[in-house]
């Protein structure tokens, strides 16, 4: 199918909105990951986003590479190390509710998108994806989880939100970047302290 392509920066980029940026460039692949909404408790997630609105302030877009190195330090792999934690119910511990979530993310893959390495821990998702043709990513991520969040909820007996609204999302630069981000999704459960069967 289709080949992996990284960050053109001859290749316009678009921002969409929303509380998180969300850059976009046609053809591009992404790191993306999407949680359930109880995973981050509220006072956490106030505190992130106060800081990270006042760090923004003090240091507006594009940065330069030492201010990536550091909003990726300060608030991305902080996030990840609160969502590691395992707040929230888990409900992806359940081999089931996984097992859906796995079954769609492969349900479209080589039609809609070329998917990369993933992994579902107990309250989040990671994985590498790379939409084809007029497929976008925020169809492919509203697909996933209309999809899984209404068999997961029928599953728990439950009605009501799944998945929280917005998702982290990132244009995989290079090779040397997959690597780096392949890594740190094999290895995430193990950081964690989960076993994943």
């Amino acid at each position: 199918m289709n080949q992996l392509n990284f960050f053109d920066p001859r290749v316009p980029v678009g921002l969409l909105s929303g509380n998180l940026p969300h850059w976009r460039q046609e053809g591009a692949t992404y790191y993306v990951t999407f949680r359930l909404g109880d995973s981050m408790p509220q006072q956490k997630l106030w505190q992130w986003r106060r800081e990270r609105e006042e760090w923004m302030k003090h240091h507006p877009l594009p940065h330069n590479k030492a201010e990536k190195a550091t909003y990726h330090a300060r608030f991305v792999s902080r996030f990840e190390r609160w969502l590691d934690a395992g707040h929230g119910n888990c409900v992806l511990r359940h081999p089931l509710c996984r097992g859906i979530v796995e079954q769609s993310l492969h349900w479209g893959a080589e039609t809609r998108y070329r998917l990369g390495r993933f992994v579902v821990m107990p309250n989040h998702v990671h994985v590498v994806v790379s939409p084809y043709g007029s497929w976008t990513l925020s169809n492919i991520l509203a697909s996933w989880k209309k999809y899984t969040a209404r068999r997961i909820n029928a599953h728990l007996g439950r009605e009501g939100l799944l998945w929280q609204k917005e998702y982290f999302d990132h244009i995989v630069r290079n090779d040397k970047e997959l690597i780096r981000i392949n890594t740190y999704i094999e290895r995430n459960p193990e950081r964690a302290g989960i076993k994943i069967q």
